[in-house]
């Protein structure tokens, strides 16, 4: 089956097949379903397409504040998590900010380091592993200099 270019580029860039048909004026039935099954790809799921990646709507929902710190101005979860939801799963704009200043996925829970609660700054997001670090640090710097009174 020879599936036209233009047919293609819009499957992929994630159209619906009735969006398709009507843009380029071809049946839905006979053109573009086929198109899409020979394609291998999957039904186009309702609803609009996300734009991005989640650290992209990171930054359009991350507000920054006057002392340096950002607050989130998007979706919470019913827990009154900052939240975003792409690509069908929801991910906390606290692991998308850790991932935006480390470059890796945290492990375990993230929480803002700086101890302003709902802090969504990239830099003062914690994982498990940075916590335990700075633990390290402040059990060294006391063996060496003594706690404070």
């Amino acid at each position: 089956m020879k599936i036209r270019a233009d047919i293609v580029e819009l499957l992929k860039a994630g159209h619906s097949d009735a969006a398709i048909a009507r843009q380029l004026g071809v049946d839905r039935q006979c053109t573009v379903a086929p198109a899409r099954a020979a394609l291998g790809l999957p039904k186009h799921k309702p609803g609009p397409t996300p734009a991005g990646t989640p650290e992209d709507l990171f930054w359009k929902r991350a507000k920054p504040t006057d002392d340096g710190h950002m607050e989130w101005t998007g979706y919470r979860t019913r827990d009154g998590v900052p939240g975003l939801r792409h690509g069908g799963r929801i991910h906390t704009a606290c692991r998308v900010a850790f991932r935006i200043a480390n470059g890796r996925d945290p492990e375990g829970n993230v929480r803002p380091g700086c101890g302003r609660d709902g802090c969504v700054a990239p830099a003062c997001q914690t994982d498990r592993l940075t916590r335990a670090e700075a633990r390290k640090v402040d059990a060294l710097y006391g063996a060496i200099f003594g706690t404070a009174s």
